[in-house]
């Protein structure tokens, strides 16, 4: 028989676990107001004021030399702050730099934090990343290619800070708690792209767009020093933690394979199908998670005609919706497994259906309702929010069938769902360049067709047991 999990009580929200996904939420808020400021800003770089700037230039420099060159920056006379003449393409190029980044490193440093231990590899992404996010205005005036060369190393940081997170969740959430400690984790990427959508805009008009990258740098090195004075990567090892607390997550983790691994097992993972519809999710939930962080402002600010301001504001709605949904579904989740109401698997299956299939007919009925804002604004609200229940379902399910890989598994799973988000971002640049309307409508439409290809795969092959190769052996094997 196999051992149940643990449903011995432990302390509860006031507990160091719990405030260790605290922690972790601001972390994540930090890397994901970094990543997104590019895209609230590029409203001001480029569409916002480029006529104005545009009038300005001086008799010494035409602007049709400007114009020539895409990265040459031309200086706005009121704000002094620099204009660029980027074409959606241009755009769609920058903007999809920083995945691959992140996809160079998820899979090696999922690996080395285990070796090395996540807290360390994890802060060093975050300190790293905001470092160059302070950088970043400086390289946009230097020229397109250093930008690009920029947003690719904070992608490398980025994808470091990412995966380790899994690392300490393995050796921290009980199986029981999983959902919920993640969720509130993991809650800090759309509370982070709420913010930065929401005051991006303000910070732009009041004090010029580069402070939008300096504000959420510096807020970045401010947060690595909580990190690496509160965060352990054991609780075993932590000097304030309770007995009472120690003893109930060693005992909830006490069925999982603990002991060190010589070797990962490739082949058998290729060839494991419950393995294979976790990407494949993971691929499709990326693909529209990605166009909606990163062109919303543009499409709100194209289709609906508004200001750099009110475009931010209304962006930064969608993603007090995806928090929401990201902690309430992570609470329902363990309640219906604690209750003993469905199965795991049917649990991590109903709440991918949901996270998939939502925003998948929101996405296909925007197009159609363009013409009346408040619609537009219901539905772009719904789909960042629906999509997020992917988290109780997906999103964590190599902890159920991979425990002891769950690190390496998810840095795999990101690079999938990093190549999603390449791909759709460079595609939705080229759709958008040849005819704006009917660009939008096949970007919507490609999309729904990827989620719902990832939602029957995962349906049909998706497990949440423990898999044989990734039990603890006696014996080792090549």
């Amino acid at each position: 028989m196999e051992e149940k999990p643990s449903t011995r009580k432990g302390p509860g929200f006031c507990s160091l676990r719990y405030g260790l996904a605290v922690i972790m939420h601001f972390s994540n808020f930090t890397l994901v107001t970094q990543r997104v400021s590019l895209s609230i800003a590029v409203i001001a770089m480029v569409n916002g004021t480029r006529h104005t700037a545009l009038s300005n230039v001086s008799a010494a420099e035409p602007a049709a030399d400007a114009l020539e060159d895409p990265g040459r920056p031309i200086q706005e006379f009121n704000t002094r702050t620099s204009v660029y003449t980027w074409s959606p393409e241009t755009q769609g190029v920058i903007f999809s730099s920083i995945s691959y980044g992140i996809i160079l490193t998820l899979i090696p440093s999922g690996y080395l934090a285990d070796i090395f231990g996540a807290k360390q590899m994890l802060g060093a992404g975050l300190l790293t990343s905001s470092l160059l996010t302070l950088f970043t205005p400086l390289a946009a005036d230097l020229g397109v290619t250093l930008l690009v060369a920029i947003r690719t190393l904070q992608g490398v940081a980025q994808g470091m800070a990412w995966t380790g997170q899994f690392t300490i969740w393995a050796k921290w959430a009980p199986p029981l708690e999983r959902s919920k400690l993640t969720s509130v984790a993991g809650s800090g990427a759309a509370f982070g792209s709420f913010i930065i959508l929401c005051v991006g805009g303000l910070i732009s008009q009041a004090l010029g767009w580069p402070f939008i990258f300096y504000i959420f740098g510096g807020i970045g090195c401010v947060c690595c020093l909580l990190w690496f004075t509160v965060i352990y990567d054991d609780p075993r090892h932590h000097p304030c933690i309770s007995v009472r607390e120690k003893e109930y997550i060693v005992s909830s983790l006490a069925q999982q394979p603990t002991s060190p691994r010589r070797s990962v097992p490739i082949k058998a993972m290729v060839r494991c199908l419950p393995l294979w519809a976790i990407f494949t999710g993971f691929f499709s939930h990326f693909w529209l998670c990605t166009i909606i962080i990163t062109y919303l402002p543009t499409y709100i600010s194209s289709v609906l005609h508004v200001s750099i301001r009110d475009s931010g504001l209304l962006s930064s709605l969608p993603f007090v919706a995806a928090a929401s949904c990201t902690i309430l579904g992570g609470q329902l989740a363990d309640f219906l497994l604690s209750r003993n109401l469905l199965r795991l698997i049917t649990v991590r299956k109903l709440f991918s259906s949901l996270g998939l299939l939502l925003p998948s007919l929101c996405a296909v009925a925007l197009p159609f309702v363009a013409s009346s804002h408040v619609t537009t604004v219901i539905l772009l609200i719904l789909i960042p929010g629906t999509s997020n229940l992917c988290d109780s379902g997906f999103i964590i399910n190599t902890l159920d069938v991979a425990p002891r890989y769950a690190s390496f598994l998810m840095g795999i799973s990101r690079g999938f769902g990093l190549m999603a988000g390449i791909i759709s971002s460079t595609a939705t640049g080229f759709l958008i360049s040849q005819d704006s309307m009917s660009g939008w409508r096949n970007v919507f439409f490609l999309s729904a067709a990827v989620n719902m290809f990832g939602l029957v795969f995962y349906l049909t092959f998706g497990q949440a047991e423990i898999q044989d190769w990734a039990k603890e052996r006696t014996l080792t094997r090549l």
